[in-house]
């Protein structure tokens, strides 16, 4: 009698693996020469930006099974592992849906995360959350444009507009003073589409990065960074991340640059969401959240 095999297909089987050419989405500059600007939810008539992309081809790395050989002062951006389920995750019902429980349960996790995880690290101020889904009602999906949450002027404008008063603003950004994105999936199972790709900040040149003014309904203007294709730019991403898995994406650091450490590279990391052009078409789509904080200290 002839032996029938069942084969099972995990999660984790239908997961791309291994490194990927993907088409990722660069700035482009305003063709009048003018400042770049972006418009968070424009009014009626409003632009919501003066600055385009193009699309290319980029060879994107797969990190999996070397997540230790990156860090914050090398490269700008750190895999932390093996983490237990949050409280966040616990609460009945809430499952990541509730800004007041993520800012009460999981902000205070964030918090020891970083001081745990970042040396010399000694205060920590987290400022905001975003949640990514890609379903269609969703408010924010994965955004496909190749950033950097922050610059130099807007990590000090953050500073003096969350310290507690004019003069801790002053006393802290006399120290090192640092932006830190908190990004993890929300998936059950692996992340199967959209992943996070990032550029280790050593490999891109200051040239590549252009401030670009971010306005917001509330009359808050900050900086963003539009981020240009460049020769030697490294790019990875980390195939079928779980929810015991963290990204710390390093947005400004304060001492990059200053020769004050030189172990410090860079201290800017572009990024953005890429489709994968080996995933399923019926994959599952990504859920995320990104808490961004200001981290103090030395």
């Amino acid at each position: 009698m002839a032996t029938t095999t069942t084969t099972t297909t995990t999660a984790q089987d239908r997961v791309p693996r291994g490194d990927v050419v993907a088409p990722l989405h660069f700035y482009v500059p305003p063709t009048d020469g003018s400042n770049p600007f972006n418009n968070i939810d424009p009014p009626p008539g409003i632009p919501e930006r003066n600055f385009s992309y193009q699309t290319l081809p980029v060879t994107i790395h797969d990190i999996r099974g070397h997540e230790t050989s990156f860090t914050l002062d090398n490269d700008a951006f750190q895999i932390l592992q093996h983490l237990p389920p949050s409280s966040e995750e616990k609460e009945e019902g809430s499952n990541f849906t509730s800004d007041a429980s993520i800012t009460s349960l999981y902000y205070p996790e964030v918090t020891s995360l970083l001081l745990d995880t970042i040396p010399d690290s000694n205060k920590v101020i987290i400022f905001d959350h975003t949640i990514r889904r890609t379903t269609p009602a969703a408010p924010r999906g994965p955004v496909q444009r190749v950033h950097i949450d922050q610059t130099a002027f807007s990590a000090a404008q953050r500073v003096r507009r969350h310290a507690s008063s004019p003069e801790e603003a002053e006393k802290l950004l006399q120290g090192r003073y640092r932006i830190v994105n908190v990004w993890r999936p929300l998936n059950k199972g692996p992340v199967e589409s959209f992943p996070l790709a990032f550029a280790s900040s050593q490999t891109v040149k200051d040239k590549d990065i252009v401030p670009v003014e971010h306005r917001y309904n509330d009359g808050y203007t900050g900086q963003t960074a539009g981020v240009l294709h460049g020769e030697g730019q490294k790019w990875s991403f980390l195939s079928g991340m779980t929810g015991d898995e963290r990204i710390l994406l390093e947005c400004f650091d304060s001492w990059a640059g200053t020769g004050k450490d030189e172990k410090v590279k860079g201290g800017r990391v572009p990024h953005t969401a890429f489709e994968d052009p080996r995933q399923r078409a019926d994959a599952e789509g990504r859920e995320s959240i990104e808490v961004r904080a200001l981290v103090f200290g030395p």
